[in-house]
């Protein structure tokens, strides 16, 4: 004789899992946590502010203007 199965249950395991595989995805395709992104920010602006201020002025010191 073959295993009984609760339909009722079945059919809520597998919409469980069908939007756990849609939760997945949408994830993966809209992108990072807040706080990733706001660590991402701090990371980049600390960079372009170092960039900066290692940066040369634009008055050449050898010109004569």
């Amino acid at each position: 004789m073959g295993e009984i199965i609760n339909l009722r249950r079945a059919r809520k395991a597998k919409a469980r899992a069908q939007a756990q595989a849609e939760a997945a995805e949408n994830r993966a395709k809209h992108g990072r946590s807040k706080s990733e992104r706001a660590k991402a920010e701090g990371t980049k602006s600390l960079a372009q502010r170092r960039l900066d201020a290692h940066r040369r002025s634009d008055v050449d010191p050898d010109s004569e203007t």
